[in-house]
This record gives structure tokens, sequence and C-alpha cells, in this order.
């Protein structure tokens, strides 16, 4: 009952966050607190609790020097920070509902190059668009074949971890929207495209002479689905075009709950699609606990880092961001992915503390991390998925993927520089 009632405190906190946007934007404190609400009802069944009591923990140590000195604080901010961000994760996630992959029902999984091609492919244009749950469908028929090969692992982590890099549908790109607002879009998915094809690319050339690859077992997945998600994207860059003044993520929120709402009745008539949006709401909502606790928490922590930072007049070492600063970051950010602290947590503080610095160059950096944290950290959630659902060790996994990962950031860091020329920045 808790947990039913948990799924519609989750979306009313969405609906809210959209009539705030359009009508009055003081209502997003209620829908953030909403939220809180929410969460605390869940917090019992969340994973990683010591992770998230940390960050608690303080947040409240700086939020208590902050007012013992007076310091600016901003209670709303804390809130609801991150509300549109969960806005993206919780309007992304009605997607699922019509645009799940439909499988084949084969006895024997096909192998070679060709079902290697075809599984990168579809765990990397469905991730982009129903996130994990893609990785997911494929890895459970592998894995009820025979344990993941270290071939398969690869294949399943890389390609669903580079949609991070461009996927406006992805909650990396929500978070560096947020702490970026004044990013370049097409830059992003222009240059988040062609990291995306370059991941491939390093992975297909470290593994083509593997022995084992005309031994690698796939899993097809058919792609006649994808027209609804990527039309969807269509229509949030041609509404956005008309009006540049709306926020990208709130577009693809509203849009994708409005797809699901039109689409499913056309799939399965309206009581059963009626019945699928309930079971949706009260169900796969509160499923969502550990993210929305990480995102609340690490939100509500970067403010009161951030309110320490700005009352003491600390600033960062350099008044423009360029190519050699955001390569810095992005090692940073990267490491601290290592033991434990996710790119959310590091994007919060930091995109709290400053707002002079290119946004652009900024929020690619923030994806840049992202997508090889996912990938390589042992901490990220694909990685905790892995482990737990197929029997598989964190050491394993940080030990196939972190020579890919140097490999990435290298490149990345070539990316950065070029961007940072291209903007002028010095």
């Amino acid at each position: 009952m808790i947990t039913k009632s948990s799924g519609y405190l989750i979306f009313l906190s969405f609906l809210l966050t959209i009539i705030a946007y359009f009508f009055d934007e003081k209502l997003v404190f209620i829908a953030g607190f909403i939220a809180w609400l929410a969460l605390i009802s869940l917090f019992k069944s969340v994973n990683g609790k010591s992770l998230l009591y940390k960050l608690l923990g303080l947040s409240v140590v700086a939020f208590a020097y902050s007012f013992y000195n007076s310091f600016n604080i901003d209670f709303i901010k804390a809130i609801s920070v991150n509300q549109y961000l969960l806005t993206l994760l919780i309007g992304v996630g009605f997607l699922r509902l019509i645009a799940t992959p439909k499988v084949k029902a084969i006895k024997f999984l096909p192998k070679g190059k060709k079902s290697f091609f075809k599984t990168y492919l579809g765990v990397h244009l469905f991730g982009s668009v129903i996130n994990l749950s893609s990785l997911i469908i494929v890895a459970d028929k592998l894995y009820k074949k025979a344990k993941l090969t270290k071939l398969q692992i690869i294949t399943l982590t890389r390609a669903f971890s580079s949609d991070a890099y461009w996927s406006p549908f992805f909650v990396a790109f929500a978070a560096a929207i947020t702490y970026a607002p004044n990013l370049s879009s097409s830059i992003i998915l222009s240059l988040g495209l062609v990291l995306a094809f370059l991941t491939f690319l390093v992975t297909f050339f470290e593994i083509k002479n593997e022995p084992l690859l005309d031994e690698f077992r796939g899993y097809p997945m058919e792609f006649e689905t994808l027209y609804l998600p990527f039309s969807l994207a269509f229509l949030v860059l041609v509404t956005h075009h008309f009006f540049p003044e709306l926020k990208v993520i709130l577009l693809i929120s509203i849009f994708s709950l409005l797809l699901a709402i039109l689409i499913l009745p056309l799939k399965f008539g309206l009581k059963k699609s009626s019945e699928k949006l309930k079971a949706h709401i009260s169900c796969e909502l509160p499923k969502m606990k550990n993210e929305i606790a990480l995102f609340l928490i690490a939100g509500m922590f970067g403010v009161s880092i951030s309110s320490v930072l700005l009352g003491m007049n600390l600033s960062l070492p350099f008044e423009q961001l360029n190519g050699f600063y955001a390569s810095l970051i992005l090692l940073i950010f990267i490491l601290l992915s290592f033991v434990g602290i996710h790119p959310i947590i590091s994007i919060a503080v930091l995109g709290n503390w400053v707002d002079q610095l290119n946004h652009t160059l900024l929020a690619v950096s923030f994806l840049m991390s992202w997508a090889i944290a996912v990938s390589t950290s042992p901490f990220s959630g694909l990685n905790l998925t892995m482990q737990a659902r197929y029997e598989l060790e964190a050491k394993e996994i940080f030990r196939t993927n972190l020579p890919y990962a140097i490999k990435m950031y290298f490149i990345c860091v070539i990316m950065l520089f070029a961007l940072s020329n291209y903007l002028g920045l010095e």
C-alpha cells in the first residue's frame, strides 16, 4: 500500500513540476517537497544507504556551518534543485510502455561479428530511450543460456554507457542541462554522437582480433518500435526551435507522457491501456527509488556545499574554462567515481558553485565523465546491476573496462581542446 501511494506521490510531483513551469514557478518547491515525501516513504527499501547517510550528514553539517556564520542558504533550492532532472527520469519512464523492443523467440543464440554488431546497436539505440531496461532485456536472455562472457560484458556496458554522450532521454543530459542551462544543444548532440561512434570503434578494434569474436553470442532485437521515440525527439527539436525559451528536458517529459497516452489505446485498447498506466504509476515509478534518492540527496548536498564555498568567497583557481581545465575536471570526476562518488554528486557541487563558466564546454565535460564512469566504476548503477543480477565481480568489470576508460579519456581530452578552440576559449 505504501509503495502504491508513493508511486502516486511521485507522479503528482511530476505533474506539479510541469504546472509550476508554465504557471507559477513557486509551485516547484511543493513538487520537490512531495518528491521528498515519496522518498521518505520508500527510503527503507533504498539500496546504498551508507553513501546517502553520509551525504545527508555532511549536508546538515554544511547547513549548520552556513547558518552559524550567517551565510546565505537557499532552502527552496536545496529541496527542489534537481526537480526537472527527476521530471525527465519519470517522463521518459513512460516510454517503456510503448517503446520496449520485441525479442525474437529463438532456440539458439546467433553468433559471430554480425551478432556483435546487431546486439551492440540494439542495446545502444534502445538504451538511449528506455535506459537500463534495454541492457537488462538482452542480458537476461544471454544469461539464461550461459554465464556472461568477457566480450558480452564489454558489448553490453559500452553500448549502453555511451548513450550518456548524446541521448536527450538519458538522465546525464538532464543533469548537464540542469547545472549548465545555457549550453548549446546542437553542439552537445553532434559531439556526443561522434563520441558514441568513437566508443564503438575503440571497442571493435579492441576485440576484432579476439579469436572468440567469431563465437560471440548476441541477442537480436526488433527495431520496429524505435520510430516512436525518434519521432518524439524530432517533435521536441521542432518545438524547441519555435519556442527556444522552453526547457528541452520539460518538453521531453511532457511529450513522453502524451505519446504514451496516445499510443497505448491504439495498441491495447482503452481499458487495458488504462490498466497499464495505473500499474506503471503505482508499481514501476516506486522502483525508481534508488535514482530518486540519489538525485534528491545529491542536489541538497550540492546546495549545502555551495553555500559554504560562496559564503567563504572561495572560487575556482581559474576564471574561464578551457580545454585544459575541462580535461582536469573530467579526470577528477572519473577518479571520484572510481571510489564511489557518483557523477551527479560531483556535478551538483561544481554546478551549484560556478555559473560564469562556459556552459557548453562544462556540460560536455559532465556528459563525458558520466559515460566513462558508468561503464567502468564498480559503484555505478549499471555495474551494480550487472554484479547483482548476473553474478559478476566488481573487479572483473573494472579490470575489463579500465583500459577502455583510459583510451576514452584521452579521446575526450582531444575533443575538449578542439571544442574549446571552436568556442574561442583560451
